[in-house]
């Protein structure tokens, strides 16, 4: 890997020797991560398993969340899977450049390729856990329908939005490192805002009634991007359920996720491009 970096060329970011790169620097993290531990790489897959056992227990059993719902525990643990990558994606991403500092200070190549390096290995993991639900799904009975075909296209928006998230706070994480913390708390109440362990209709009909003011604040849950693809990965995957295409007739309103999308990948990008090049000195 040594060898490659020297001869790394920064013109060309997606040259073959920066593919290269790239590869190299996704399997030496991916092989560094659980390295020493007693279950190894069985903990991509163990981590996000027992966290839906968790929530699984406390917020379907006991709290009844999602009862009557057909393939409940599958939504969840699919929803979960899906948050789960985003949030790795996102932390890993955000600390890389940081973490990689002794690294750019030495040696000359696209920075881009650390960030890119980072939200590839949750990726991987990612696929691993899809299959995981998969076979979930095989074994609680859900029946696919062709349009689960569209998932990849959901999973492309998902990987845009997190690598976006990233480049943005990967840059403001050399100057402001007190970033991390903040961003930590703003998951946690995001993961909550988020139709994951509760499905949409307790927010606008919590007795079986639709409330008029509650439909609003589901509505705009529902312009999250988050909300967006978990409900509709939810809908292609398991059983159709509550989407921005069925609560909104506004053309507009239903591209309001992809617009924030969009808007947030060209802003990371646009950062990070801006920034980079001093990044050595910053550090």
């Amino acid at each position: 890997m040594v060898g490659i970096m020297a001869d790394m060329r920064v013109k060309d970011p997606f040259g073959r020797r920066n593919r290269l790169l790239l590869r190299e620097m996704v399997k030496t993290d991916f092989k560094l991560r659980y390295q020493g531990s007693f279950f190894g790489h069985l903990w991509s897959i163990l981590k996000p398993l027992a966290l839906f056992a968790v929530m699984y227990v406390v917020f379907v059993r006991f709290l009844r969340f999602g009862a009557g719902i057909p393939h409940f525990a599958v939504s969840l643990l699919l929803a979960m899977t899906i948050w789960t990558f985003f949030a790795e994606a996102v932390s890993q991403g955000m600390v890389s450049v940081v973490h990689r500092g002794d690294l750019l200070r030495k040696i000359s190549f696209p920075k881009v390729i650390v960030v890119l390096s980072a939200t590839v290995g949750a990726l991987i993991n990612l696929g691993i856990n899809l299959l995981v639900v998969l076979v979930f799904a095989i074994i609680n009975g859900v029946r696919f329908h062709w349009y689960v075909v569209l998932a990849p296209l959901l999973l492309i928006e998902l990987y845009a939005f997190a690598l976006g998230l990233a480049l943005a706070l990967s840059t403001l994480m050399v100057k402001f490192r007190d970033i991390s913390p903040l961003w930590d708390i703003f998951m946690q109440g995001w993961f909550y805002a988020t139709p994951i362990i509760y499905p949409l209709s307790q927010v606008y009909a919590p007795g079986g009634v639709v409330d008029a003011n509650r439909l609003v604040m589901a509505k705009l849950l529902l312009l999250s991007p988050m909300a967006q693809i978990i409900q509709d990965m939810r809908t292609l995957v398991v059983l159709p359920t509550d989407t921005i295409w069925t609560f909104f007739h506004n053309p507009f309103a239903k591209a309001v996720p992809l617009l924030i999308v969009a808007a947030v990948l060209a802003l990371g990008i646009h950062v990070f491009r801006t920034r980079s090049p001093m990044f050595a000195e910053e550090i």
